[in-house]
């Protein structure tokens, strides 16, 4: 007959031997598999080598390999095995650090019981998931989606997409609350809409809230709703975004623009799984999937205690990253001659392609807003070009940028020319600010400096509008 050791998908490491008992009896009494133990961390690296576990509930201040050690090393050789951190120390530095090394969760002692059930059940889901994904990664190819034709409308032939749909596949069918990050552009609503039509949430709302601009008394109205005379304008009952999408998909658009004293009320109803409308002393229940998304670093957010730990936690079951365009080189033309084809047929004479030239200059651009900046600039060029091919000239702006000339006799441009034209591009996007023109530029900002500086890059270019760099 086989041991604990070799049938358990779990893993406990503690070095209170006391500890290790409530919580191998606490799983087993709500039917999860007994957990091995282990109180000794020097053992445990051979230990986890010799036995596939799922799921490792790691204490962190141990004596010989801390936690944060362990972490680490487990992560390095096993990255689909799900790391749980439990310590006593409730530090959000501690926090992100821990998930900046792959935890999944973290716990603060003491551990409550039910809570613990909760989370080892979400781990095992969330094991088979990356499992499932982890297969689709080996090869980034679109015959591995078992239902292709669900993502028919998306323009989409770069293999990095490939990744991004075989995640939405997989993840759609769950209740998963899932973060969906990108720059902004990329199309973050558009797979949370198909996340939410590949589910079984598909014939149920799905609410889109833009997250940025709401105060407290707005947030609780437009959230919660309320009932009759809970305030003077109030004149009849309303339904709250949460009550609407009720059964469906609440898509929570750049969260980390919302306010953090309003993230509490959040994690609440998500927590609670209940709301009360303003005015009404009944609570209400509510069955509904979270779908966020940010353009921002979130995990930078947490560590600067502008976004609240413990709400990430309950948003990031899992977490799907869209590359920016210049990633996604595949695609840029058969985009553009997507958005050729909506705005060039509404003209009497239909434009119907693009110029050699301009298609090396699309493809020399790097498209700091994205999908959502080359569908503009195809929408404004068609205004402009006067024959059936577009060409470079009906695209303002796009030839300085990149240093090609519309002119078929001017001189060609030199590294360095085309450098600093990309830079003074790229710092008339972001208003001068370098810190932005940075991230795009996929450089550092001191490196920002010395261009502006090597170049003499006056602030005039861009002085109208620039925006401070604290913004």
């Amino acid at each position: 007959m086989e041991s604990v050791f070799e049938q358990s998908p779990i893993l406990v490491v503690d070095d209170d031997p006391g500890l290790l008992l409530s919580i191998k009896a606490t799983l087993v009494s709500a039917d999860l598999p007994e957990p091995d133990t282990i109180s000794d961390s020097r053992l445990v690296m051979d230990r986890v080598r010799s036995h596939a576990y799922k799921i490792i509930l790691l204490d962190l201040v141990m004596p010989y390999i801390n936690g944060m050690e362990l972490l680490e090393m487990i992560k390095k050789e096993f990255p689909e095995t799900v790391c749980l951190v439990v310590t006593a120390t409730d530090e959000v530095s501690t926090a992100i650090q821990a998930i900046r090394l792959g935890a999944y969760d973290y716990l603060v002692k003491p551990v409550n019981g039910e809570n613990l059930v909760a989370i080892i059940q979400r781990a095992q889901e969330r094991y088979l998931l990356r499992k499932e994904v982890a297969l689709f990664a080996i090869k980034q190819s679109f015959s591995n989606l078992a239902n292709p034709e669900a993502f028919r409308e998306i323009v989409a032939e770069d293999e990095s997409m490939a990744l991004v749909f075989c995640q939405v596949e997989a993840v759609a069918p769950t209740d998963y609350s899932v973060i969906i990050t990108g720059e902004s552009g990329t199309g973050k609503e558009m797979m949370a809409r198909m996340i939410h039509k590949l589910s079984r949430r598909a014939s149920m709302p799905f609410v889109a809230v833009n997250m940025a601009a709401f105060t407290q008394t707005l947030f609780e109205d437009e959230f919660f709703g309320h009932i009759k005379g809970a305030y003077t304008h109030a004149v009849s009952d309303k339904k709250g975004f949460f009550e609407t999408a009720h059964g469906g998909t609440l898509f929570l658009d750049e969260i980390a623009e919302l306010a953090p004293s309003l993230q509490g009320k959040l994690l609440r109803v998500i927590q609670e799984k209940e709301y009360y409308r303003l005015g009404s002393t009944s609570s209400r229940r509510i069955d509904v999937r979270i779908l966020a998304a940010t353009n921002r670093d979130i995990l930078e957010e947490v560590k600067n205690e502008r976004f609240r730990a413990d709400l990430f936690y309950r948003l990031s079951m899992y977490t799907i990253k869209i590359p920016p365009l210049r990633e996604r080189k595949k695609d840029i033309l058969p985009l553009a001659r997507h958005f050729l084809k909506r705005y060039g047929n509404s003209k009497t004479e239909p434009i119907e392609t693009l110029s050699t030239e301009l298609e090396q200059g699309l493809m020399a651009y790097s498209f700091p807003g994205n999908i959502r900046e080359l569908e503009n600039m195809m929408a404004s060029a068609v205004l402009l070009e006067k024959s059936r091919i577009l060409t470079l000239s009906s695209v303002g702006g796009l030839g300085a940028a990149i240093g090609i000339s519309s002119d078929p006799g001017s001189r060609l441009s030199t590294l360095e020319d085309l450098e600093k034209q990309h830079i003074i591009r790229v710092l008339r996007e972001t208003g001068g600010n370098r810190k932005k023109a940075a991230i795009i530029l996929g450089i550092n900002t001191a490196t920002v400096y010395r261009k502006i500086e090597k170049y003499c890059i006056s602030d005039k270019i861009f002085r109208d509008n620039e925006l401070s760099e604290e913004e």
